[in-house]
């Protein structure tokens, strides 16, 4: 069975572990931020990314120098649900980035913890890993990041404008705090700064893609009406040309005028150019277009 477009990116993303304790902290620090539940409680973690159930246990080993107390098998079918309820644990965990877990906790980005290059990345990895989706490029452009807390989402906020050089758009939805993404060249500049290429040129493929259809399909329906034109002028032509000779004014033209009236009856499709070639010598289009022009305004005097 085919994965999602996100399903996929996320897989990327996931290929790249963080070499270093404090990017693995980063990106562990994006993940639960970004997460079911990060509380003084409990941790709760859930994906459906095999991929990213593969490396969470990796990065909390590499981050903080624990275990998961709860973790399924990456075969199981579903959701697949990672917990942390040792009070030790979390205690470790709240410490590495600066909370109390005696307190009633407010969670933010805290600084420090992002204050290198790398563990920017790191975190924003984290964050689209656990609260991010992205939609297949073939439907539409639309990137998004979600959590629960609203300080947490306003200083990703201005970290991205940091990292990125431009910023997501805000909306709350549920009772969550959603950063997103619609124009296509912010999408895939993220998603390369994640270290998801291949999902990056994806979405510039789509986009490609979607400008080159939209020139056919302009480019056919400029034809089309050229063609509709064509063919009403052609009609109108030769209706004053029966006209004319219904009249008895046919003979009477002068040889040009006879000559443009014979071509068009025997070519009734073809275009003033191609007319305009038949003509003994041939003339320009122009030329061409005065002559049934004449035919026309004359067919319309003999009416009267």
């Amino acid at each position: 069975m085919s994965i999602s477009f996100s399903a996929a990116a996320k897989a990327e993303v996931c290929r790249e572990l963080p070499q270093k304790r404090c990017c693995a902290r980063a990106e562990c620090f994006g993940i639960l931020l970004y997460g079911n539940s990060f509380q003084s409680s409990g941790i709760k973690l859930i994906t459906e990314s095999r991929e990213f159930a593969c490396i969470l246990p990796k990065l909390f080993k590499k981050a903080f120098d624990l275990e998961f107390d709860s973790y399924p098998s990456v075969a199981a079918p579903g959701k697949l649900i990672f917990q942390i309820w040792d009070k030790e644990k979390i205690a470790r965990v709240m410490d590495s980035f600066g909370f109390d877990s005696r307190q009633t906790l407010a969670l933010h980005v805290n600084l420090p913890v992002v204050e290198e290059e790398c563990c920017k990345a790191s975190f924003l990895r984290g964050a689209f890993l656990s609260g991010g989706s992205v939609t297949d490029p073939g439907k539409g452009y639309h990137m998004e990041l979600t959590t629960t807390h609203q300080s947490v989402a306003r200083e990703t906020d201005a970290l991205m404008r940091e990292t990125l050089g431009f910023a997501p758009k805000t909306a709350v939805r549920g009772g969550g705090q959603v950063l997103y993404f619609k124009q296509s060249e912010q999408i895939s500049d993220f998603l390369t700064y994640l270290g998801a290429p291949v999902a990056a040129m994806g979405i510039m493929e789509a986009r490609l893609e979607k400008e080159l259809n939209n020139k056919v399909n302009r480019r056919c329906n400029c034809d089309d009406a050229n063609i509709t034109k064509v063919v009403e002028a052609a009609q109108e032509q030769l209706a004053a040309i029966r006209m004319l000779r219904e009249a008895g004014a046919l003979e009477q033209l002068p040889g040009k005028l006879k000559q443009a009236a014979d071509a068009r009856e025997k070519n009734p499709s073809a275009s003033l150019s191609e007319l305009a070639a038949m003509m003994e010598p041939p003339i320009t289009k122009p030329a061409m277009n005065n002559r049934m022009k004449k035919l026309v305004m004359l067919a319309k005097e003999s009416a009267k």
